[in-house]
């Protein structure tokens, strides 16, 4: 069992920052591929962006890319989520997911085996 919990979310202005933090605890010596996604009202999850386990690739959304970075600490399953020039369209529940057993298609959800309950950001106009 992986436990998931996110930290970090907030209410921003559009053109400000933003850090997301993850942690996952499991099993001593587990190492995991690290993802998030996130749920806009009256929209489907999607995919925001993921690391693998030993944070040699990162992956990003087209809406993010060059806006948003995504790293983890050194053997640690602890990742980060740098949300620079928000959006209002940012403004979503970001979740952040644990792949364990699943497929290596860290952009998919069905590859995250475990989850975390959310954290709001609010980016206003």
């Amino acid at each position: 069992q992986v436990h998931v919990v996110e930290s970090g979310g907030g209410l921003v202005q559009a053109g400000g920052s933003l850090r997301l933090s993850c942690s996952a605890s499991g099993p001593p010596g587990g190492r995991y591929g690290m993802g998030w996604f996130r749920q806009a009202p009256g929209k489907e999850r999607e995919f925001v962006s993921a690391i693998t386990w030993n944070g040699d690739r990162t992956y990003y959304a087209d809406s993010v890319k060059g806006r948003f970075t995504m790293s983890r600490a050194d053997a640690e399953n602890t990742a980060y989520l740098q949300m620079n020039n928000v959006k209002p369209d940012d403004t979503a529940v970001y979740y952040c997911a644990v792949a364990v057993f699943g497929p290596p298609i860290l952009m998919e959800a069905r590859a995250y085996d475990y989850w975390g309950q959310g954290t709001q950001v609010t980016v206003s106009s």
